[in-house]
């Protein structure tokens, strides 16, 4: 039926025939650069990827270290304090004072270190519950940047036009044109 169809267009077959092959060819030419954008789209995800998991990691570590030199910094600070507590009782025994007054300033050299150690202890949950919640926002952020990068490797594999649709739309643009040249 399509030979007849072309054989009784008659001098217009030829440029007819030339005008599917190039929408075919045009169509087909559009699939593989939408194929190669996409995958260029695809290998420009993954090396992005490797880089926001590294830079996740860095500051995952950078995060810890902070966090492990507070640490560090707190207890040096407990001790500090325990150590001025001792003395301060070591000063008020020394001073060879006996009785009640002797006692109460034992027991408020004491209520203060303590007081001291646990104003510390107190900053040292604070920092740790803020690495908590800052490791979560850095894990937010790297989980944010993994969807971005998928939804564009999506967004451009979806612009790729099937075969099907290449070769419908090219038999619809030569239906038009026969129904053109036999309507002239």
């Amino acid at each position: 039926m399509c030979v007849a169809a072309i054989t009784a267009l008659g001098s217009a077959a030829t440029p007819f025939v030339a005008s599917l092959g190039l929408n075919l060819a045009s169509g087909l030419a559009q699939r593989s650069a939408a194929q190669s954008a996409a995958e260029q789209q695809y290998q420009s995800a993954l090396i992005t990827n490797r880089s926001a998991e590294e830079a996740f990691a860095n500051q995952q570590e950078a995060t810890a270290a902070q966090l492990k030199e507070t640490r560090a910094s707190s207890a040096q600070e407990k001790l500090a304090k325990t150590i001025q507590g001792l003395q301060a009782r070591g000063s008020i025994r020394a001073s060879e004072q006996a009785g009640l007054t002797v006692n109460l300033l034992l027991a408020d050299a004491e209520r203060q270190t303590a007081n001291a150690r646990e104003s510390i202890n107190q900053t040292l949950e604070s920092v740790s519950r803020q690495y908590t919640r800052n490791i979560r926002g850095l894990e937010s952020q790297r989980d944010d940047r993994r969807n971005q990068l998928q939804s564009n490797i999506n967004q451009a594999y979806n612009q790729i036009p099937s075969l099907g649709s290449v070769i419908l739309n090219t038999a619809a643009q030569g239906l038009s044109s026969y129904a053109q040249l036999t309507a002239s």
